[in-house]
């Protein structure tokens, strides 16, 4: 059974592929808010779902039943989306897959994704993640980014890969996606462990801005900025009350403005210019094409 269903063909300009999922990889919903983010700024539209039937376990990721315009009961299932968008300004397009992640196949899935990466012809692939980190609220997220290939790292600023030991499906889709020929990238978003309860759109901004500048097209997203400046204003009021917490928070932001220099530099991607960026990613993807 083919577990991918396509709703149409999508055309679109040599597209970078951007994944999110929701659960484990997403502290604070932010990986999750920020693929979101992306699909609404440039109006990102279904081409195709994977089949959850194959890879989830519905005790864990229970379908939801749902009232239809007419009061009559339906059952939503979490298939996994794929959407592609435009990208004015760019030289490539975006194909954004997102969904919970899977608990089964993951070597079936992981396939499932490189068969729809061929069939659009997709040339990078980027993972987003978020986990809970040492870090306070107040300051610039702290964003790492890594990949597999030494010579993307150096263009990047990325980190070049060394982890061992246990992995997820985000480490199953890198090896699977980079064994076909697409090189693949990851940023995390680091979001404090104190307030894991709450998501973060100041985590998901600091993702978006990293995805819009491989594509050197700035995001315009006055909606999650907001969102952002809301988040931080919440959470510094929750600490106020919290004498014990303020005093954590201020140790957290004395070890970050020692270790860091606040411009975001060292945040495992080069900054400093969106145009040299993207410049850099054109020059990577011309030298390695897909074709060998």
């Amino acid at each position: 059974m083919d577990v991918v269903r396509w709703h149409q063909e999508p055309q679109l300009r040599r597209p970078l592929l951007v994944v999110a999922f929701e659960g484990w990889n997403d502290a604070g919903d932010a990986s999750s808010l920020a693929l979101g983010a992306l699909a609404e700024a440039w109006r990102a539209e279904r081409f195709a779902t994977i089949d959850s039937e194959e890879f989830y376990d519905f005790t864990v990721t229970r379908p939801q039943v749902r009232l239809g315009e007419r009061q009559e009961r339906y059952i939503e299932w979490p298939d996994i989306e794929l959407l592609g968008a435009r990208v004015p300004g760019s030289r490539h397009d975006l194909v954004l897959l997102r969904g919970v992640e899977p608990q089964l196949r993951w070597r079936t899935f992981s396939a499932a994704v490189v068969t729809v990466a061929q069939k659009v012809e997709a040339e990078l692939a980027v993972i987003l993640g978020a986990l809970l980190a040492d870090v306070p609220h107040t300051r610039p997220v702290r964003v790492s980014g890594t990949t597999d290939d030494q010579e993307l790292a150096d263009r990047l600023g990325l980190t070049a890969a060394s982890y061992e030991g246990p992995t997820g499906i985000v480490g199953v889709l890198h090896d699977t996606l980079r064994r076909h020929g697409i090189p693949t990238a990851s940023f995390w978003a680091a979001v404090p462990h104190y307030v894991h309860q709450l998501p973060s759109p100041k985590a998901a901004l600091a993702l978006v801005e990293r995805s819009a500048a491989l594509l050197g097209a700035p995001v315009d997203s006055p909606e999650l900025r907001a969102a952002a400046r809301d988040y931080e204003r919440q959470v510094s009021e929750r600490i106020a009350d919290d004498e014990d917490a303020a005093a954590y928070v201020a140790q957290l932001e004395d070890a970050e403005d020692t270790e860091w220099d606040g411009d975001g530099s060292g945040d495992g991607l080069r900054l400093g210019s969106i145009d040299e960026l993207a410049a850099e990613v054109e020059r990577f993807l011309r030298d390695h094409p897909r074709d060998g």
